[in-house]
């Protein structure tokens, strides 16, 4: 079976995730995280919880192997300095997060955490309108170096460059589905400890 015979990888991965994405996409917008500094410093409150997670993973040996810049595209610490912009807390963690996984089931997650660059995009222009910005409350949306487009497709060239055997591939595929369905539980947990209006 030649290359142009099967769908590349990343075209997979999004296929299999296109539910789950349409899904989490709906949540968001659900929680209107653009309507006030308030609503949108829960939405930070998730994304911080996430890329913390992921941490350990943006500086494996192994992965940073096969992607040199990978520690310096972790968000972690923007989305941290975004909390302090918005007065808000440093949440504990959550129950549940990815712990050790394998090579192909790290890199699912990390195309979920690297996709979600591209619609960072969209949501930098709306939280100007909060007054926010790459530099203040918003920097963990802003622009990567070398630019959003060429930061995803060579991580992308290099994710379908990597043989897989048949077990690894469904590990990738987990690993993408376990991003989207974290996220989402992640997203809750932050909405869920707003305090109720009186």
């Amino acid at each position: 079976m030649t290359a142009s015979d099967k769908a590349l990888r990343s075209q997979r991965l999004n296929q299999i995730t296109h539910e789950p994405h349409s899904k989490l996409d709906a949540l968001v917008k659900a929680h209107a995280p653009f309507e006030t500094r308030a609503s949108f410093a829960r939405f930070v409150v998730a994304q911080y919880l996430f890329q913390s997670e992921l941490v350990a993973l943006y500086n494996d040996a192994e992965l940073t192997a096969i992607i040199p810049d990978l520690p310096a595209r972790c968000r972690a610490e923007a989305a941290r300095a975004d909390l302090a912009d918005l007065d808000t807390e440093v949440p504990e963690p959550v129950a549940g997060a990815v712990n050790k996984p394998s090579k192909a089931r790290a890199l699912g997650w990390l195309f979920v955490s690297e996709g979600s660059k591209l619609g960072a995009a969209f949501l930098i222009k709306r939280a100007v309108a909060l007054e926010l910005s790459e530099s203040f409350g918003a920097r963990h949306l802003g622009e990567p170096e070398g630019g959003r487009a060429e930061g995803w497709k060579s991580f992308v060239r290099t994710l379908d460059a990597l043989q897989f055997t048949a077990e690894e591939e469904a590990e990738a595929e987990q690993g993408a589905l376990d991003a989207f369905n974290r996220f989402t539980v992640l997203l809750e947990q932050a909405y869920a400890t707003e305090a109720e209006p009186a």
